[in-house]
């Protein structure tokens, strides 16, 4: 069964690379007391989520936050490694969370896993965009395809805030 609106976030907990490191990031320590604005993409360095998802949210970060949202985070079923290489060539290290639901736990427990195994992806998440204010789902926009960037993408999420 999918999230839905109202709906809290279930436990997880990710890895995030950092300066020093991969670092654990719980759905506690993210979300609890916080305005946060969450989006997925089906795979870090893929065409759509390179081109159009992630420059979206970096150029509009600014934008976003002063809509008084805490922070904003990409989430991805990738390891760490390519979480981290992905943040660093996209110039968006440090500036938004680059998560990796490296197992798809998070994913899966969402309902929003996609069976990408036909292109030689394996298991992995629908493109969603979703705003979570103290754990608890505000908004939900899931994406019908993957190729597409539009209802989960930075300007869907301003006119929702």
């Amino acid at each position: 069964m999918t999230i839905a609106v109202g709906s809290r976030l279930p436990s997880a907990t990710f890895k995030e690379k950092t300066a020093d490191g991969p670092v654990e990031i719980t759905t506690e320590q993210l979300f609890a007391g916080r305005r946060v604005v969450l989006f997925a993409v089906p795979g870090a360095f893929t065409p759509t989520c390179t081109l159009n998802h992630l420059p979206g949210y970096l150029e509009n970060r600014d934008a976003i936050l002063a809509k008084g949202v805490d922070d904003i985070a990409v989430l991805s079923v990738n390891d760490w490694h390519v979480m981290g290489a992905w943040a660093q060539q996209t110039g968006g290290l440090g500036k938004i969370h680059f998560l990796a639901d490296w197992d798809g736990a998070f994913t899966k427990a969402l309902g929003l896993d996609l069976d990408l195994s036909a292109g030689g992806l394996g298991v992995r998440s629908k493109r969603y965009s979703m705003l979570i204010e103290d754990g608890v789902v505000k908004s939900l926009n899931i994406e019908e395809s993957p190729g597409q960037a539009t209802v989960s993408g930075a300007a869907a999420m301003l006119e929702q805030l």
